[in-house]
């Protein structure tokens, strides 16, 4: 049997090439599509044995699959964070959603090509991953809904909000907003783009206080 430190560094190797993997597969599928990409080029772009992305995964699909869990599950944490940081500093709950924003926009700025993959496959209906993609989509969307609930509970927000559709409003306004911003806007700075969804998120877009 393996020392608990040799597992240790077995699991940290693992999760090592495991990144690599989501990483290759990620920058590929967004330049040529999943059908037009294959096991023998991302573990080539990853820089390992063909078998070894066999090892980790039992398929393209499901390589794929395990993707989009580890994105959105990035970026669920990072709202997350926002969300607690912002209340431990004793902010509101308007001041929590601008932090989620922002922490939305940095995640895009970093993973670009993801993004523009998650969106891309949120509007397909016939992929094996359909169902996957939905509950991960919802883990992110339900941390926004909780933010908005405590606002509601504490009168900060009006009880007349839907919840869920504000919720899923405000994530896909982060995410085509970003999108935008980096295939057609890149020379702005994330500051100009966060302060932008900032004015709109608290209704300073009419210019009246």
């Amino acid at each position: 049997m393996e020392s608990s430190s040799a597992a240790s560094g077995g699991s940290t190797r693992r999760e090592a090439t495991r990144q690599k993997l989501y990483e290759a597969a990620v920058t590929l599928i967004a330049e040529q599509g999943f059908s037009a990409t294959t096991v023998d080029e991302i573990a080539e772009r990853a820089g390992v044995a063909k078998g070894t992305v066999y090892y980790n995964f039992a398929s393209k699909s499901v390589l794929f699959e395990e993707l989009l869990r580890h994105g959105v599950g990035l970026l669920t944490a990072s709202l997350r964070e926002a969300a607690e940081r912002t209340a431990r500093e004793g902010g509101s709950k308007v001041d929590a959603l601008d932090a989620m924003i922002r922490a939305g926009l940095v995640f895009i700025d970093r993973y670009p090509a993801f993004t523009q993959l998650y969106v891309a496959e949120l509007w397909r209906t016939n992929r094996a991953w359909q169902s996957t993609l939905m509950v991960v989509r919802q883990q992110a969307v339900a941390v926004v809904e909780d933010v908005l609930r405590d606002g509601v509970a504490g009168g900060e927000f009006s009880e007349e909000i839907d919840v869920s559709l504000t919720a899923s409003a405000l994530v896909g306004m982060v995410l085509v907003a970003a999108l935008d911003w980096k295939s057609f806007q890149p020379e702005r700075s994330l500051d100009d783009v966060h302060a932008a969804l900032s004015r709109l998120l608290q209704g300073r877009v009419s210019g009246r206080r």
